[in-house]
């Protein structure tokens, strides 16, 4: 296979004229993105450019304590996210988020890099790393989902759950199709995702293998297990973050107590 051909500082500036369109579509609509499609350009290239140099001293380092401070600083980022987005929210709501990604992606990534990739070590960062953000990328969009589809209901519903809490049901079997509904919701992106894995989209992964030269064939398997380790993280962090906020709407007589809920605007 080929090498990688390698991008000029031109060819990145000339890849800004692609940008320029979406901020032409904007403009002559009247959409009103022009300023943010520009931010979002500047913040892209800081971004990316910042976390290659960072990268770059982790990938020399390839300790076990600089691999999981940048995990730490990648699940606290990726549990921020996943609270911000649903249009409420509570005050122990970034811990419940945290808690959720960091158990279920810590647990998923190892397993991959240490029982069906055979990494050594297991943190070896040119895997457990990008791995470990796949797998927080597509996780915490599960988790805000599910969160904000689990506080919609109970707000909205509230009567209705109040009614089942007198006639004698449990907290647990009053909030059930509200899990149900929630955990649903967070997986719907995944599920679509690995539907249409290969016929109509490249994962970026597989992608990435295959520009970097590496067989079409090989770049297949990775994103196999990868589709695979999202859809497990992407359940279980829906699950978990739902089951956490349930207990802690719900007191110990199994009473609905929404006084923590706010609209995210005053949060």
């Amino acid at each position: 296979m080929s090498a990688t051909i390698d991008l000029e500082l031109l060819d990145l500036v000339l890849a800004t004229a692609l940008v320029l369109v979406a901020g032409a579509v904007s403009l002559a609509l009247g959409l009103g993105l022009g300023r943010r499609l520009a931010l979002a350009s500047v913040r892209t290239v800081v971004q990316l450019v910042l976390v290659g140099y960072v990268l770059t001293y982790v990938f020399a380092q390839r300790t076990l304590l600089v691999v999981m401070a940048m995990a730490a600083v990648m699940i606290v980022a990726a549990a921020r996210a996943a609270i911000r987005r649903p249009s409420r929210t509570y005050r122990t709501a970034f811990g419940h988020a945290f808690a959720t990604l960091l158990l279920t992606s810590l647990v998923i990534t190892v397993t991959v890099t240490a029982v069906i990739i055979g990494t050594d070590p297991w943190y070896s960062p040119r895997y457990f790393v990008p791995l470990l953000g796949m797998v927080l990328g597509n996780s915490l969009t599960g988790v805000s989902l599910g969160l904000d589809t689990l506080l919609a209901r109970l707000s909205e519903q509230k009567d209705r759950v109040e009614l089942e809490l007198a006639l004698g049901a449990s907290a647990f079997e009053a909030a059930r199709p509200h899990v149900r509904e929630a955990v649903r919701r967070g997986m719907i992106p995944i599920i679509n995702s690995m539907m249409v894995v290969g016929l109509v989209s490249i994962p970026g992964m597989m992608t990435g293998q295959i520009l970097a030269g590496a067989d079409p064939l090989m770049a297949v398997k990775y994103q196999i297990v990868i589709m695979f380790m999202v859809a497990a993280s992407t359940s279980l962090g829906c699950i978990g973050v739902v089951l956490l906020a349930v207990r802690r709407l719900f007191n110990a007589r199994h009473q609905l107590d929404l006084a923590p809920l706010r609209r995210q605007e005053d949060a």
